[in-house]
């Protein structure tokens, strides 16, 4: 039996002798290979916000009906919506933040209760762009212009709008006159915007003037409006001078639109066009879409962006898509059938040949009006 024991507290002490001569080769040969460099640290603030956004998106994508034996899974608990998996692929519900990480790290990589960067702006319209909106938020202070004016106008078309209100550090242009002389299509002229919308000159036009005569006809009363893609605001601004309250959605692509907007005196709001329209169910008399709502949108985006504009009108309301442009062969095969899907009535269906169109491209606009009850 000693003979037993002895033997065992040998064989013992070999494997301990052994497993400490592995740790230590183990150990030189980490010692002796090159180091792979040290990355830099991740922010605490922005782990917490991956957490946050991998927690969101674990919970849409790993949603599975529980197994009970003792119940029968149902056909609405076996399957997800399958609206909820396609607009999942298209709007801002966090997974978009997750598929830019980099851009993520440069938005929220900055000093807490000081300045935010000098390119925030231009990484959040990147980030907003790719669907990432709204943005994680962020302990720091948006930077101001250093002298601003101390009045503003209250004429949406004054002569001209003050450049010391804008941060122009990250535009190409530094004032307003340059964004006119380079740029005199983007609606920065206040001058020629004042005839927008106001003269007719050929049915493609919708003055108006005409719109406000077609709602009083119909004992529809217009007070509150959104604008979809309105660029520097004209439409509101016009609106604005007939007792009629538009937000424009609006975008900074390479110029200070949402700044011109407030300028004047209105409300941006900084939405793209794949969002949720920030406003409640049924509550808008109108919706216009203007040029930026146009066939470069995917399709399945523009039906999204169509059912969340019903959403938003009221029952009687108008929607009025203003110079939609496509090929002439999709109106015909897509974007009619897409329209019709509504069930409006046809208040307005004009369509004309855009001018040096080389492509067969055509202008539709139309003035629908939602049923009052469905």
């Amino acid at each position: 039996m000693g003979f037993t024991m002895s033997l065992n507290l040998l064989l013992l002490v070999a494997m301990v002798a052994t497993n400490i001569l592995s740790l230590y080769h183990l150990s030189s040969t980490i010692q002796t290979s090159g180091k792979p460099p040290t990355p830099p640290p991740v922010p605490d603030r922005l782990l917490h916000q991956l957490n946050t956004i991998r927690a969101t998106i674990n919970r849409l994508t790993r949603l599975q009906p529980t197994a009970n034996p003792a119940t029968k899974p149902t056909a609405a608990s076996a399957t997800l919506p399958p609206d909820l998996l396609l607009y999942s692929l298209l709007s801002p519900i966090a997974t978009s933040c997750h598929n830019h990480p980099d851009l993520l790290r440069r938005y929220m990589n900055y000093t807490p209760f000081s300045l935010c960067p000098q390119d925030s702006d231009g990484v959040a319209e990147s980030l907003i762009l790719r669907g990432c909106h709204p943005l994680p938020r962020r302990r720091c202070f948006s930077q101001t212009p250093p002298k601003p004016t101390s009045s503003l106008s209250h004429n949406p078309f004054s002569p001209s709008l003050p450049d010391q209100n804008v941060v122009w550090d990250k535009y190409t242009c530094k004032s307003f006159n340059c964004l006119v002389r380079s740029y005199p299509n983007l609606g920065f002229d206040l001058s020629a915007e004042a005839t927008r919308s106001m003269i007719y000159r050929d049915d493609l036009d919708l003055q108006i003037p005409q719109l406000l005569q077609i709602a009083k006809a119909a004992n529809s009363v217009l007070r509150l409006g959104l604008d979809i893609g309105g660029g520097t605001g004209t439409f509101a601004a016009r609106m604005k001078l007939y007792n009629v309250t538009v937000v424009t959605t609006t975008m900074n692509l390479g110029a200070p639109y949402n700044e011109a907007v407030a300028l004047r005196g209105l409300v941006p709001l900084h939405v793209p066009l794949q969002q949720r329209f920030p406003v409640f169910d049924g509550v808008v008399d109108l919706v216009r879409c203007g040029h930026a709502v146009n066939r470069w949108i995917p399709l399945t985006a523009l039906e999204f962006m169509l059912y969340d504009v019903d959403r938003v009108l009221r029952g009687g309301g108008y929607l009025w898509l203003d110079h939609f442009f496509s090929k002439g062969v999709d109106l015909d095969k897509l974007y009619a059938p897409l329209i019709g899907k509504l069930g409006y009535k046809k208040v307005k269906w004009a369509t004309g040949i855009k001018a040096n169109s080389k492509n067969g491209d055509v202008y539709l606009t139309a003035l629908l009006q939602k049923p009052v009850s469905k």
